[in-house]
């Protein structure tokens, strides 16, 4: 089958034919009808992100399920599914305790690139080659965990469920599960790409007063006001935290969320809040920095950092409600794919994300 494989930090993708074997117990396998194109995928591609090489990237994917492996008995062949990224034994400490996205029989896995029994379903000439996220669905089909899979209805397009799988769930889950913005209240997002405009549509969702959208593309502010933001700032134009502190009457705002993976952007979204107010971390920054606070200045202001690793989403429980909220047209996941590229123009997907030109660009098969 077609891949595409990342060989080392610094590269390009290249589109190769590789073997998958099939699912052993508790896995399946998904034929990929899209993936969507994300900024975490990048950090492989800059090395900032430790990973395994040769890998197949791709972690916010839909499709439908082509063969069960023995022992699955909630899938069968033709059903269509979003991918989650993080599989759940739904019996370690952290699934008992709501945390799944931490679950302890999955995450060393997760990062090592294999399956949970510690070995890969791919291979290229009979070498190894790594999964990313446990899901590697920048490809024709993937072998994943039987948790990684969310049944949907087949009338729910697939191009547009794929966002659900990662961008949807934790920008909207980082508003509505983790924070639960409060009705009235205000909320500004720094960072306007599929995470932060879906935290502006989780914002809306909770019934925030005031929805500030905060990044330095005037077509993604736009699009902002369009999903329900009530003030835009341009950060290459003006202050944003000057800006958010002026709309708030010079107190900050209630929820900053940092919707990037940049530290002096976390820095800002940090100063933005009010003293009492809630800092969300939603972006994925890279590995080797770190965020630093002054700890007299911080602990006087009261505030309250958190972070949302996956929006504090459980994926089983939580993506189906996302999918009912889009069928209700409460939301409008369309208006996030700026474009749609087939597999072999993945890195021409990938320039127009670090160019600032798309919102969302979904790999279609």
């Amino acid at each position: 089958m077609k891949a595409a494989l990342l060989h080392q930090p610094g590269a390009g993708f290249v589109i190769e034919d590789v073997d998958l074997a099939p699912p052993r117990n508790g896995e399946v396998e998904v034929r990929i009808a899209a993936c969507g194109v994300c900024h975490s995928d990048y950090h492989l591609m800059t090395g900032t992100t430790k990973h395994p090489m040769p890998v197949v990237c791709g972690h916010e994917g839909a499709g439908v399920v082509e063969r069960a492996g023995p022992g699955v008995t909630g899938l069968k062949e033709g059903d269509h599914v979003i991918l989650s990224w993080a599989p759940q034994c739904g019996d370690c400490f952290y699934c008992r305790h709501d945390l799944p996205a931490q679950c302890e029989a999955f995450l060393e896995p997760i990062w090592n690139g294999t399956m949970r029994d510690g070995t890969t379903r791919l291979s290229l000439r009979g070498q190894a080659v790594y999964h990313y996220a446990a899901l590697a669905s920048f490809a024709e089909r993937a072998v994943v965990d039987e948790s990684c899979c969310v049944p949907i209805a087949a009338d729910v397009p697939l191009d547009v469920a794929a966002l659900i799988g990662c961008a949807v769930a934790t920008g909207v889950g980082a508003a509505i599960f983790r924070a639960q913005v409060r009705e009235g209240s205000s909320a500004a997002v720094f960072g306007c790409g599929g995470v932060g405009m879906s935290i502006v549509c989780g914002a809306v969702l909770r019934g925030a007063g005031d929805v500030i959208a905060v990044d330095r593309s005037e077509a993604k502010l736009e699009l902002a006001r369009r999903l329900g933001a009530t003030r835009t700032i341009n950060a290459a134009r003006e202050d944003p935290v000057e800006a958010i502190r002026a709309a708030t009457g010079g107190r900050g705002a209630d929820y900053t969320f940092e919707a990037i993976g940049s530290v002096p952007v976390m820095q800002q979204a940090v100063a933005a809040a009010r003293r009492g107010g809630m800092i969300v971390l939603v972006g994925l920054g890279p590995h080797t920095e770190t965020l630093a606070l002054g700890a007299g200045e911080f602990t006087r202001s009261d505030k309250l950092l958190t972070s949302a690793y996956y929006g504090g989403c459980d994926s089983r429980r939580d993506m189906p409600q996302l999918v009912e909220l889009y069928k209700q047209g409460k939301l409008p996941l369309e208006a996030m794919v700026t474009r749609r590229r087939p597999l072999d123009e993945i890195n021409a997907a990938f320039a127009e994300m670090l160019a600032g030109d798309t919102l969302r660009t979904v790999i279609t098969f």
